[in-house]
């Protein structure tokens, strides 16, 4: 597991608590991204995949994950990136209109509890693609995070599919 520094800088009055939330944190080609943690359901390796014949490129394949089909996603080809040399096989366990998905991805940080308010607009010069799965980013210390949206990342039509 990547060890990433956690935000400590939160206000610490109540209402600046009602303002936080919590992410997942993951990594892919070296990109720190956040999903928001009320919607991810597990962590885990996603070992024997099961091709899909004529899926969309980022469908990599269906497994069984404890009685579940789950459809395998690799957020590389999803964010128009090239499959990694080698897969760890790690993957986020989340849900969408009663489907089960595994968002196949490089590693897995930790959670972190970030204000919203610090949160900005996604950047008018981040590539178009990405802007269409991102809700927002946050400035850390030493990089930046990008939240991702997760109905936009598993919104598999041909408007939001990477080339």
């Amino acid at each position: 597991m990547t060890s990433i520094p956690a935000n400590t800088n939160l206000p610490r009055d109540s209402h600046a608590l009602d303002n936080v939330e919590d992410f997942v944190t993951v990594l892919v080609a070296g990109q720190l991204f956040g999903l928001p943690i009320g919607r991810v359901h597990e962590v885990f390796i996603a070992s024997t995949l099961t091709d899909v014949p004529l899926a969309p490129h980022e469908i990599v394949g269906l497994l069984n994950l404890r009685g579940r089909i789950v459809t395998a996603v690799c957020l590389r080809r999803r964010l128009g990136l090239p499959d990694a040399e080698t897969q760890r096989g790690m993957a986020v366990g989340l849900e969408l209109g009663g489907e089960s998905y595994g968002l196949l991805i490089d590693d897995v940080g930790e959670v972190m509890r970030l204000s919203c308010d610090s949160m900005e607009a996604v950047p008018v010069h981040l590539d178009a693609h990405w802007s269409r799965l991102a809700r927002g980013v946050f400035r850390l210390d030493r990089q930046l995070l990008i939240i991702l949206d997760v109905d936009a990342v598993l919104a598999l039509d041909d408007t939001s599919r990477a080339a």
